[in-house]
């Protein structure tokens, strides 16, 4: 089955099913690169599409951001090969470091850990929000030649108090994407 446009989303709590046009396909990843990235290439070679939109929740580096925001390029926050390559570069990898959409927007960091600490290392290099699953949906989409689009809701803080402020957040921006989503297609 052929769609042009696949909405992916690693857990139903973000974005439950009603809230999308009942003809887009929408796809629950589960969390992390790993899962990010095998949903993807499923995604991919089920439905040929020539966007992929993934919406998810995010925590924020730059305490100026809340509500939804629209993300234009995304790094890997977590591969650590110092001193073979330094931090967010794969050792001995052509691939690429970082990946950017046609949207404006910003920077997200993608790692399979929760971030609950301050991390110098993000705002050194421009990191304004991070997540776990859009480095990896990028990658793929990319490999494939299809164009993707990132929306982030911010849930959290990326601090001590993170888990319990994602918690009671992970709902919240279902119906802001919905409303992009209605708008942008």
């Amino acid at each position: 089955m052929k769609s042009p446009v696949v909405v992916m989303v690693a857990l139903e709590a973000e974005l439950s099913r009603n809230q999308l046009p009942s003809d887009i396909p929408l796809i629950y990843s589960g969390v992390g690169k790993v899962n990010a990235s095998i949903a993807t290439f499923k995604a991919i070679e089920n439905y040929h599409p020539r966007l992929i939109v993934n919406y998810g929740t995010a925590g924020k580096i730059n305490p100026d951001l809340s509500g939804l925001i629209s993300i234009h390029k995304v790094i890997q926050r977590d591969i650590m090969a110092e001193p073979l390559a330094p931090r967010g570069t794969v050792p001995f990898s052509k691939r690429p470091n970082q990946f950017v959409s046609k949207e404006d927007g910003f920077v997200c960091g993608t790692g399979d850990s929760f971030v609950t600490q301050r991390d110098l290392w993000l705002t050194e290099n421009g990191v304004d929000v991070v997540d776990m699953e859009l480095f990896a949906i990028a990658a793929v989409a990319t490999d494939w030649g299809i164009d993707w689009t990132s929306l982030k809701y911010i849930s959290d803080a990326a601090n001590e108090s993170s888990g319990h402020e994602w918690k009671g957040q992970v709902h919240q921006g279902q119906l802001l994407f919905s409303e992009w989503f209605t708008t942008y297609l």
